[in-house]
């Protein structure tokens, strides 16, 4: 009997990066920046890596496709939370980043509530919502963990980032009515 497949290897990296975001919590609010800057970049390698192993060697599975988004939200959740926590990002962002969240969880319930036929599919807006997450935790951090970026231009990030969240929080919603009409229609 074989305990351990290859094929589960982005699974593993999965449950390591949701028990590393606990310790990123913890260096942000108890001040470690520079700690809390390569756990968080570990993490984000980690992610970068399960789904380069998933998709080469075709190793998707379904505990997959469930436990890399959670991964991968409470990490940033977790994360912006801190982050707002110790006054290195407003709280107003938080919160919008926060809601834009329940509302695409909220939407994707629902519809799978009404279909029993439930696809994640990332767009593209919300592609560049999630690579403007990681850019400025990755600036904030690196602002206060070795001072080499400049507050302006993490002013500019947090602009950026309110404006492709709500951007992508609307299209998302828009997305999940125009499929619920289309299925209601059917």
């Amino acid at each position: 009997m074989v305990l351990f497949e290859a094929r589960q290897i982005p699974n593993v990296i999965t449950v390591f990066r949701i028990l590393l975001v606990p310790p990123v919590g913890w260096a942000l609010l108890t001040g470690q920046y520079r700690l809390a800057f390569w756990l968080f970049f570990v993490a984000g390698f980690s992610d970068a890596l399960d789904g380069f192993l998933a998709r080469f060697f075709g190793w998707q599975s379904r505990i997959g496709a469930i436990l890399d988004p959670i991964a991968d939200k409470s990490l940033m959740i977790v994360t912006f939370y801190c982050m707002a926590w110790q006054n290195l990002i407003p709280w107003w962002l938080f919160v919008a980043i926060f809601i834009r969240d329940l509302i695409i969880i909220g939407g994707a319930l629902a519809y799978h509530f009404v279909t029993r036929n439930l696809r994640m599919e990332p767009i593209l807006l919300g592609k560049l919502n999630t690579f403007l997450q990681i850019l400025l935790v990755l600036a904030v951090l690196t602002h206060w963990a070795y001072g080499v970026i400049s507050a302006g231009l993490i002013g500019y990030l947090v602009v950026a980032l309110l404006a492709s969240t709500l951007a992508s929080g609307a299209a998302y919603v828009w997305i999940w009515s125009r499929k619920t009409k289309e299925y209601k229609g059917a």
